[in-house]
C-alpha cells in the first residue's frame, strides 16, 4: 500500500492521477465533461457528471497502472473551489445544477448587498469580497429559487457542499459531510480568523447552519472511499481546495514565496505566514493551508479567464484545433500590429472586481487574423498576471522587489506563454519538473498523513525546477506594452 491516488476535479474535466512511493507519475486519466450555459453570464454543471467523470476516472487509472484498490494507501481530493451544490441528506440527490465558479447571476444581490454597508463585515470576517464568485450568495440562491429547497433546508433535510464535500459524500456513501479549511475559507460563510462558520454571515444570507459541513485539516481522515468503486476500501487522508493544492504542490512553505496556476482561470498566490493580511487592494485574504490546526494565509489574486481564452479560441472562434497550436500560431503574428485583448468574458477579476464587465479587443486593423488573436490571448494570461503581483506589492511590504514566481497548470507548458510573463514582469519564472502540482499537492497532503510521503521540509526539499524563463525585454518597452493593458482595460470598463 504505496500508492497515493489523487483526484483532481476540474471546471472542464475529471482526473485522477496515481502517485507511487516516490511521488513519481505512474497512470492517470482524465475525462472531460460539458458545460452548461442556461443565460448569459450563468455557467452550470450536472452533477452526476461530476461524480461519474471522477468514479470513472479513477477506475482507469488504477487499471493503466495494473494496480488494484488494495494497493493504494490514500486518496487525496483538489477541487474547483465556490461550486457550490445542494443535496438531499438521504438520497444523495442534488436539488439542482451545480452553480460553477464563474457564474455572475447573483451581481444583482452582491451590490445590494454593497449599497447596504455588508462588504466591511464579510470581508473582515472572510477575507473576500462581496462578488458573486463565491458559493455564498449561490447557495442563498437556490434556496430562493428551487421550488421547496428553503423548507427542506430549515427542516434539516439538505445539505450543502462544494465539490470537494460532495465527492467525499458519495465516496464513503453518505458517511462524512465534510471539508478541508481552504474549500470553506472560499464560501464566503468562514470566518478565517476564528476557523468557523459565522453565524453572523449565515444569518445574514439566511442560511440555515445545519447544512453546513464539518471543517477539518487539509491532511486528516475524511472516511474511506467505499470497497465497491474501487475493490477495497481506501482511506481519504488530503482535501486542498485547487489552488491551494498547488501552492503545496509548488512547496511555496515559507512567507514570500508565490506561485501562480494557469488554468481555466489564472490565480496567484503568496504566502504570507500565520498572520492574514488584510488587502488594500481587493485581492482576497485566505487560508494557504492547514496542518495540525494550524492556519497559514495567503494573499490571492484571481483572474476568470486564462486556459480559457484558449478555449474560445478553439470553440468559438474555431482558429485552432488544439491548444497547443497556439504558441506557433503567436510566434507567426506581424510584429507591426498591437492587439490587445482583454478577455472579460465572464467579468473582471482581481484587483478590478467587475462582475458587469464583458470582453473587449483593441488595435485591430484590416490585417489583424488568427495569429494576431493567439499571441493577445496568451499575452492577456501575462498582463492580467502582472496586475496581481503589483497589487500583492502594494499590500505587503516584505513582497517588495522582484520575486520569483513558481508556475503550473496547461498554459505553463507553452514556453512562449512563459517567456512573456517573465518579459512583462521583469522577473524570474520557474517552471517545475512536475506540471501536475495541483495533484502533487493533493497527494502529499494524503500520503503525509498515510505516513508514505516525508514531512513538510522533505517534500521541499524534493522540489526541483525544469526551466528558469528570464526577462529579454528592456524597461521601457515593458512598460509601453503594460501601460497599453491598462489603457485597455479602462476602455473596457467604461463600456
Amino acid at each position: 500500500m504505496t500508492y497515493i491516488l489523487a483526484i483532481d476535479q476540474g471546471t472542464t474535466s475529471s482526473r485522477a492521477i496515481l502517485f507511487d512511493k516516490h511521488m513519481k507519475v505512474v497512470a492517470s486519466a482524465q475525462e472531460e465533461f460539458p458545460q452548461i450555459y442556461p443565460q448569459s453570464g450563468w455557467v452550470e454543471h450536472d452533477p452526476s457528471d461530476l461524480w461519474s467523470t471522477t468514479a470513472g476516472s479513477c477506475r482507469a487509472a488504477i487499471e493503466r497502472a495494473g494496480r488494484m484498490g488494495r494497493d493504494i494507501a490514500a486518496i487525496g481530493i483538489t477541487n474547483q473551489r465556490e461550486t457550490t451544490l445542494v443535496w438531499d441528506r438521504n438520497t444523495g440527490q442534488p436539488v439542482y445544477n451545480a452553480i460553477v465558479w464563474q457564474d455572475r447571476r447573483t451581481a444583482d444581490l452582491c451590490r445590494k448587498l454593497k449599497d447596504e454597508g455588508h462588504e466591511a463585515m464579510v470581508s473582515a470576517r472572510t477575507g473576500l469580497l462581496l462578488d458573486p464568485y463565491f458559493s455564498g450568495t449561490k447557495l442563498k440562491w437556490i434556496l430562493d429559487n428551487v421550488e421547496g429547497a428553503r423548507a427542506r433546508a430549515e427542516k434539516g433535510e439538505l445539505l450543502f457542499g462544494t465539490v470537494d464535500s460532495f465527492l467525499i459524500w458519495k465516496l464513503t456513501a453518505g458517511a462524512v459531510h465534510a471539508t478541508d479549511a481552504t474549500n470553506a475559507a472560499r464560501t464566503l460563510l468562514f470566518d478565517i480568523h476564528k476557523g468557523e462558520w459565522s453565524a453572523e454571515i449565515c444569518e445574514l444570507l439566511d442560511i440555515p447552519m445545519g447544512m453546513l459541513p464539518e471543517v477539518k485539516d487539509c491532511a486528516a481522515n475524511y472516511g474511506n472511499a467505499r470497497a465497491d468503486l474501487f475493490g477495497h476500501e481506501i482511506p481519504i487522508m488530503g482535501v486542498a481546495g485547487d489552488q491551494q493544492a498547488a501552492t503545496v504542490g509548488q512547496a511555496c512553505f515559507k512567507p514570500g514565496m508565490l506561485k501562480s496556476t494557469y488554468g481555466t482561470g489564472c490565480f496567484a498566490l503568496l504566502n504570507t505566514g500565520d498572520k492574514p493580511v488584510v488587502s488594500q487592494s481587493r485581492l482576497l485574504t485566505t487560508i494557504a493551508y492547514q496542518i495540525g490546526g494550524k492556519r497559514t494565509y495567503a494573499l490571492e489574486g484571481s483572474i476568470f479567464i486564462a486556459g480559457a481564452v484558449v478555449q474560445w479560441l478553439r470553440d468559438g472562434l474555431k482558429i485552432i484545433r488544439e491548444a497547443k497550436e497556439t504558441q506557433p500560431l503567436a510566434e507567426q503574428a506581424d510584429p507591426g500590429q498591437h492587439v490587445i485583448m482583454v478577455p472579460a468574458f465572464t467579468g473582471l477579476g482581481a484587483p478590478y472586481w467587475r462582475p458587469d464587465c464583458r470582453g473587449a479587443i483593441f488595435g485591430l486593423t484590416r490585417n489583424s487574423g488568427p495569429a494576431e488573436f493567439a499571441k493577445a490571448a496568451l499575452e492577456s494570461v501575462g498582463y492580467q498576471t502582472r496586475d496581481l503581483l503589483e497589487a500583492m506589492q502594494v499590500d505587503w511590504t516584505d513582497a517588495a522587489g522582484k520575486p520569483v514566481l513558481r508556475v503550473d497548470g496547461g498554459m505553463s507548458a507553452s514556453d512562449w506563454a512563459m517567456q512573456f510573463l517573465s518579459d512583462i514582469l521583469g522577473a524570474p519564472v520557474d517552471r517545475p519538473q512536475v506540471l501536475e502540482t495541483t495533484a502533487l499537492g493533493a497527494a502529499w497532503l494524503a500520503g503525509m498523513a498515510a505516513g508514505v510521503y516525508p514531512d513538510m521540509d522533505g517534500f521541499a526539499e524534493s522540489w526541483a525546477i525544469e526551466k528558469r524563463f528570464e526577462p529579454a525585454i528592456g524597461e521601457e518597452e515593458r512598460q509601453r506594452k503594460y501601460g497599453a493593458w491598462k489603457s485597455a482595460v479602462a476602455a473596457t470598463m467604461s463600456l
